[in-house]
C-alpha cells in the first residue's frame, strides 16, 4: 500500500507515472501509423 501512496503522492512517482503514460501513448501511435502505412495502397513511382 505504501508503494501506491508513493506513486501517486511524490513527485517521483508523478513523473513515473507520466512516463509510462506517454509510452503507452507513443506505441499506440506508432502501432496505428505503421498498420496504415501497410495497408495503404502503392504509389506509382513516376
Amino acid at each position: 500500500m505504501k508503494a501506491l501512496v508513493d506513486l501517486f503522492s511524490t513527485d517521483y512517482g508523478l513523473f513515473s507515472i507520466a512516463g509510462i503514460i506517454f509510452m503507452i501513448g507513443m506505441a499506440i501511435w506508432f502501432i496505428r501509423f505503421f498498420l496504415r502505412k501497410v495497408n495503404e495502397a502503392p504509389r506509382s513511382e513516376g
